[in-house]
């Protein structure tokens, strides 16, 4: 530590320094000085911190409720009681130098519109930024983020890459994913290799990259639902699917009221012997996210009687759930089991048992919402069935949404693609911006047997 400019003093006195009377900006103790002594001017206003999340202040005041959620000097404030909002930020404005910046918009690099069908989150220009600064806006865009059955690892022969480059990707990337559970998987893999990335690895960020390309404005859509208060999770593991030491993969989306509000992809710490061993862990830490969303919940006033639902498509491991007999074969994991067990005994969680084919975190995209420019919410939306990826664009957020009812309610691939072209030709005829591109395979072969391709 060094005297600042314009206070040295003779050659004599250069082992002397000085002693802060208060923290600095740049000092690694500032962020801790600065939430403490935000933290005790908001309790001296009476709110007090969220057990769940310290970053969140709560008032509750004649059966309405305030809130703050505060990132280092940014804020938002939200809640039910319009007096109590003003006299909050009165309050702040008394005791630090801030700016309101009006209805919220944008936050932390989130962009956030509303409409009638709810609030819609995403990071698009985040994303442009990005493509433009790895000069990937005029790349050749793909269809999913993971080329399918790549298998990443290190080998002993790699191409090296530039290590730092390759570490602010990946952590540039990480930061987008907060509005795109549809990196998660992905993110998860190129992410294990940050302290030795080679070519492979390199390509395989090149290609979420190029993904992103595709859709920049994809996000999530939050809309208004009767049933709130209802939590439901679904969790999924891969089985050994890393290579470099078969360890498995296990993941879980959580929603509140109809609405996916967290997600994660997360690799084991531990080999897993079994697809049923695999997918227990991963319900162990399903239920864990669980318990912290009813946490949060129950501060936010919402408090429910319903049990959490948690769904997993592997039978062995819900049975292993809901046996407290000891095998051979699960006594290794009987931590979890019992964690397990004891919150199904509660009747805080529920495991019933899924088919693989009603699993949602299969396909994470279904969950996303593509964005447009101006007050529109949305031009874009995608469906994938199987094999089979139809994509429109327009202007109509009503429409699509819409149309997504009706499809989703539909049983044949020939109604599903049938009912997309009658709803084509009416969009179009209003909008004229509207374009469909169908992959043929063996799916559209069957349907469409004795047309050419051009016809389709």
């Amino acid at each position: 530590m060094e005297l600042p400019p314009g206070c040295m003093m003779p050659k004599t006195d250069s082992q002397k320094v000085c002693k802060l009377q208060k923290a600095l900006y740049g000092l690694k103790q500032s962020p801790r000085v600065w939430f403490g002594r935000f933290t005790k001017s908001m309790r001296a206003f009476g709110y007090h911190q969220s057990n769940s999340d310290h970053t969140l202040f709560l008032k509750k005041k004649q059966g309405k409720i305030t809130a703050l959620i505060v990132y280092v000097d940014d804020m938002v404030v939200t809640g039910n009681d319009p007096e109590e909002r003003e006299a909050l930020q009165g309050h702040l404005s008394r005791e630090f130098k801030m700016k309101d910046l009006g209805p919220l918009k944008y936050f932390l690099g989130i962009e956030v519109s509303r409409s009638k069908k709810g609030i819609f989150l995403s990071q698009r220009k985040y994303a442009l930024d990005l493509l433009r600064e790895t000069g990937m806006l005029a790349c050749q865009q793909v269809d999913t983020p993971v080329e399918e059955g790549l298998k990443l690892r290190i080998e002993s022969n790699q191409v090296p890459v530039d290590k730092g480059r390759y570490q602010r990707l990946v952590g540039r990337l990480m930061y987008l994913a907060h509005t795109r559970p549809d990196l998660a998987y992905a993110l998860s893999i190129v992410s294990q290799y940050m302290h030795n990335p080679g070519e492979q690895h390199m390509n395989a960020v090149l290609r979420i990259l190029r993904y992103l390309k595709s859709a920049p404005g994809q996000g999530i859509l939050f809309t208004k639902n009767e049933d709130h208060q209802s939590v439901d999770v679904y969790t999924d593991a891969d089985w050994a699917g890393a290579v470099d030491d078969r360890r498995s993969t296990s993941g879980y989306f959580t929603f509140v009221g109809g609405n996916l509000v967290t997600w994660r992809s997360k690799k084991q710490n531990v080999v897993a012997r079994s697809s049923a061993e695999a997918e227990f862990r991963g319900i162990a830490l399903g239920v864990c996210e669980a318990l912290w969303l009813r946490l949060l919940l129950q501060d936010l006033g919402c408090v429910s009687k319903q049990p959490i639902k948690l769904y997993c498509d592997n039978k062995a491991a819900c049975d292993i759930a809901h046996n407290p007999v000891q095998h051979d074969r699960t006594k290794h994991v009987e931590i979890d089991r019992f964690f397990i067990k004891e919150k199904l005994d509660e009747k805080i969680v529920e495991l019933p048992h899924i088919r693989s084919e009603d699993q949602v975190i299969e396909n994470p995209k279904k969950f996303l919402l593509l964005s447009s420019t101006d007050t529109q919410l949305q031009r874009s939306k995608s469906f994938r069935f199987g094999r089979v990826t139809v994509t429109g664009i327009g202007k109509s957020m009503n429409s699509l949404l819409k149309l997504e009812e009706e499809v989703h309610g539909m049983d044949s691939v020939r109604e599903i693609l049938f009912a997309v072209i009658e709803w084509a030709i009416t969009f179009a005829a209003y909008n004229n911006l509207v374009e469909f591109h169908f992959h043929r395979d063996s799916i559209a072969q069957k349907l469409f047997k004795n047309t050419p391709n051009e016809k389709i």
